[in-house]
């Protein structure tokens, strides 16, 4: 039997960055509590100028453009694509990064994970979508303002923008009936 936990956008901790240089909203991790504890993190951060980004040796990190005009990332000294709303991008935690606003304040979107211990999955969807995962552990962020999802056997959820449902410890394949915007994650444990 899975474990279902709907995380509301309004109850995430707010912390620092490690570098110090912003805010942070904590949306959930799979242990510890410290910046380096941890195998996974998600969470939310308000980008408001261009600058560095926190290092985060033995990680891998995937990182979503929410609100905001986007932004285009300096990674160990190549320029990446313009990063737009919902245009996912991939780099490692270890490198030297900093951002360039392409206009005003942004919001993205950040899962951090350490890939010798868990196996990622991050895609973005909107509409209509049936999905089937069996990792161990499913994370599915709303960035609509309203997402329902019907999970076969559970019943359904609905979320609001930002909240976020987590589930645990499926056995076998789980079934998901998905209406609106979000981004699902498979994590599976290595």
């Amino acid at each position: 039997m899975s474990h279902l936990q709907l995380l509301r956008a309004c109850d995430y901790p707010r912390m620092p960055w490690k570098n110090g240089g912003g805010f942070t909203e904590e949306i959930t991790r799979d242990a510890g509590d410290s910046l380096d504890g941890f195998g996974w993190r998600l969470s939310i951060a308000d980008i408001e100028e261009s600058g560095g980004f926190s290092t985060f040796t033995g990680y891998q990190r995937i990182i979503t453009v929410l609100q905001g005009d986007g932004m285009r990332l300096l990674v160990d000294g190549q320029a990446s694509r313009p990063l737009l709303p919902f245009d996912a991008f991939a780099f490692s935690g270890e490198s030297q990064v900093s951002c360039k606003l392409l206009g005003g304040a942004i919001r993205d979107f950040n899962l951090i994970y350490a890939p010798q211990r868990y196996q990622a999955r991050l895609q973005w969807f909107d509409g209509s979508s049936r999905v089937f995962s069996s990792a161990s552990t499913l994370l599915l962020f709303a960035a609509g303002n309203h997402v329902e999802v019907g999970v076969v056997g559970e019943g359904a959820q609905q979320l609001g923008r930002y909240d976020c449902l987590r589930i645990d410890g499926g056995e076998g394949l789980l079934e998901l009936d998905v209406q609106g915007r979000f981004c699902l994650i498979e994590l599976i444990t290595r």
